[in-house]
């Protein structure tokens, strides 16, 4: 049954204004949908990141939400120049160059929000 669910990706803000205008200034997002629960960003394909207040500060150590790229260098070149800084990994079985990460099957780059969640740009081999 879930097979034909779609999949949304919500994300903790402790402060929603700041992470609101970070969503829209370097990620060119812009809010579909406002109330007191949060901001809601509509993505492609019916998709969505949903940005919630919330007083806890912790965050996870892992990608957070994976976006789909068809051209990760563009879209990589129009973050930075809006300010977006990507991480950088080098550890068994994940190394970056230029916050970039080659696999067999593709190219993967990460950066953290205002929030601290941490999101994963991938672009899949044609």
């Amino acid at each position: 049954m879930l097979s034909q669910a779609r999949a949304d990706a919500c994300l903790p803000a402790t402060d929603m204004k700041r992470a609101k205008a970070w969503y829209q200034e370097k990620l060119g997002l812009t809010p579909s949908k406002e109330d007191e629960g949060g901001a809601q960003f509509s993505l492609a394909d019916g998709t969505s990141l949903y940005l919630f207040p919330t007083a806890i500060t912790e965050r996870g150590g892992h990608t957070q939400v994976g976006l789909t790229v068809t051209d990760l260098k563009a879209e990589i070149a129009e973050l930075r120049a809006r300010g977006v800084v990507f991480e950088e990994y080098d550890m068994p079985g994940l190394k970056t160059t230029d916050g970039v990460v080659e696999w067999p099957d593709g190219s993967g780059a990460w950066f953290k929000d205002s929030e601290g969640n941490l999101l994963g740009l991938v672009q899949p081999s044609r």
